[in-house]
């Protein structure tokens, strides 16, 4: 047999005709029955592992936001400039990526306390699984211990595979991040 391109063209068309054939004479639906019992699992734990990664992520990034927004009250700027509760969320949310909706459901706590064993907080959702709203803004003044908080309320849409993410009511997860620090000597 000579070896030419139209050789070459039918003989891969064979080879790619044979298992599409072979998948359509089958006349029982085995292989389809078994893909489907199968595909939609697969597909549901695949989708729960990604809302679990993104989670992850969210918090990662309201840390990192509440790292860096705080180092305003550390250092004096936010006392210095004015900022009350709301010019101090704008603040907060020029860190936070496009993942989180900051305008609707970050809230932005801080405290003052007169010393680091003294904070403690009371449980932010209460027994119907709803956010307690008593947030705060005490930036503190020189040398005085503050808590930074930012809440972030995450909707989980696959709590079916995720029950353990669920904590608040309306399939939500209350992501917390905290930074606790004396403000410099300003």
């Amino acid at each position: 047999m000579k070896i030419t391109a139209a050789n070459v063209k039918r003989h891969f068309r064979r080879l790619l005709a044979r298992p599409w054939c072979r998948f359509s004479r089958n006349e029982e639906g085995a292989t389809a029955v078994e893909f489907g019992i199968v595909a939609l699992p697969f597909i549901a734990l695949l989708f729960a592992i990604i809302e679990t990664a993104l989670i992850f992520f969210s918090g990662q990034v309201l840390e990192t936001a509440v790292t860096d927004s705080a180092r305003l009250i550390l250092t004096g700027q936010a006392q210095s400039g004015a900022l009350d509760q709301t010019a101090f969320k704008k603040e907060v949310c020029k860190r936070i990526q496009s993942l989180i909706d900051c305008s609707k459901n970050v809230y932005v706590d801080v405290r003052k306390f007169s010393s680091f064993s003294t904070v403690s907080f009371s449980p932010q959702v209460d027994k119907d699984g709803k956010l307690v709203n008593d947030f705060v803004y005490q930036p503190g003044n020189a040398s005085e211990i503050v808590v930074v908080r930012l809440l972030y309320e995450f909707p989980v849409y696959m709590q079916l595979w995720n029950p353990g993410l669920v904590n608040m009511a309306g399939n939500k997860r209350l992501l917390v991040a905290t930074a606790a620090f004396r403000n410099e000597p300003f």
